[in-house]
């Protein structure tokens, strides 16, 4: 059986549908116009406007196109989008993350030291720590020890940090999870 063949396909960017109209991708005869110093001009003709945009060496932006008739603003397109790109941005850095910390069931106490003062750092910044004792081969037999190495952890950044849940086993590891206080 052969295809029917519908024309062209047209391939629409997204993020592009979802940014605001900018000069001639205004078509609406007339808009609520707000100068570049956020000042109401009213409702002008559309062609009006981008004369005025022009003359001022800016881009006419539909800010709110749903309104009846949608709103306008004159303003520097390149800038605005920069900023909202920011704001985007800066909205992205919330909340705590899970920062995770392995240890050897053998480590040495400046090795451990070193490892504790990144977990008390991470837990200072508001992260959670995983702190996790990985065992390989014949470091299973030293699984008590793990758990004591996790236990004396929990005790050296109780000031800052509390287990979130107690110490647990998962397959070859031992686990244990602090939040900041």
């Amino acid at each position: 059986m052969i295809g029917i063949n519908r024309g062209p396909r047209v391939f629409r960017d997204r993020k592009q549908e979802r940014a605001p109209r900018v000069n001639e991708q205004i078509r609406i005869p007339q808009i609520r116009l707000v100068d570049k110093d956020g000042e109401q001009v009213g409702i002008v003709e559309t062609r009006k406007a981008m004369e005025m945009a022009m003359e001022a060496d800016l881009d006419l932006v539909e800010v709110a196109p749903n309104a009846r008739p949608p709103v306008c603003r004159i303003m520097n397109y390149g800038k605005y989008r920069y900023e909202q790109s920011k704001k985007q941005k800066k909205g992205k850095k919330t909340g705590s993350q899970l920062k995770e910390i392995r240890l050897g069931p053998r480590i040495s106490d400046h090795d451990y030291e070193f490892k504790i003062r990144h977990a008390e750092n991470f837990l200072k910044h508001r992260h959670k720590v995983r702190i996790t004792v990985e065992f390989r081969g014949r470091q299973n037999m030293y699984r008590m020890q793990g758990r004591e190495l996790l236990e004396r952890a929990e005790e050296d950044l109780r000031e800052i940090g509390a287990a979130e849940m107690p110490i647990r086993d998962e397959g070859r590891n031992i686990v244990v999870i602090l939040a900041p206080k």
